[in-house]
C-alpha cells in the first residue's frame, strides 16, 4: 500500500472535501434521480439517465476520497529539517543556464499547486530535489531536455 503523504492543513481539506460529497452533494444528486424517476418512463428519461451518471461519479469519487484518507499519513512538522530538500520544505533554486532563481516548496501529489509554487515530489523535478543539500548541484531530465540547478538554500515551508 502506497501512502498519501499529507500537512495536517490538506489532510483536513480532503476530510473536508469527502464530507461534503458525502453528506451534501451525494443527497442533491440522489434526489435529482428520485424525482426524474417520478417523472415516468424510465427507457426514455433523460433526465433519470443523467441524473444516475452524475450519482455514479459522485459515487466514484467517495470511494476515491475514502481510499487516500485511509493511506494519508500526516507529516509532524516539527520533524522536518532543512539539512536537505524534503517534502515541507522549500528550496531555493538558481537555474545555472537562465541565471534565474526560483523557489520550490516540496508538497505531495495532493497538494501540487504550480501557481503557488508547490511542486510534487513525484514530479521530475520534485524527485532531482529530494535530499540535495545547500551548494549540491541537482541535474533533473525534464521533457525539454536537463535543468540544472544549484541549490542556495534550504527552509521550512510552514
Amino acid at each position: 500500500m502506497d501512502f498519501v503523504y499529507l500537512t495536517q492543513e490538506g489532510f483536513d481539506k480532503l476530510k473536508e472535501e469527502l464530507h461534503e460529497l458525502k453528506y451534501r452533494t451525494r443527497p442533491e444528486i440522489s434526489q435529482k434521480v428520485a424525482t426524474a424517476r417520478d417523472h415516468g418512463d424510465l427507457k426514455e428519461n433523460a433526465e433519470y439517465h443523467a441524473a444516475r451518471e452524475e450519482l455514479s461519479l459522485c459515487e466514484t469519487k467517495i470511494q476515491q476520497l475514502q481510499d487516500r484518507v485511509a493511506r494519508a499519513r500526516v507529516i509532524d512538522e516539527k520533524e522536518v529539517t532543512t539539512d536537505q530538500a524534503s517534502i515541507l520544505t522549500t528550496v531555493k533554486v538558481k537555474d545555472l543556464k537562465r541565471k534565474k532563481e526560483f523557489n520550490y516548496t516540496l508538497v505531495s501529489v495532493e497538494e501540487a499547486d504550480i501557481k503557488s509554487g508547490k511542486i510534487s515530489i513525484a514530479s521530475p523535478v520534485g524527485k532531482g530535489l529530494l535530499g540535495k543539500k545547500v551548494g549540491d548541484i541537482a541535474e533533473i531530465k525534464v521533457p525539454a531536455g536537463v535543468i540544472k540547478y544549484e541549490i542556495l538554500d534550504i527552509s521550512l515551508s510552514v
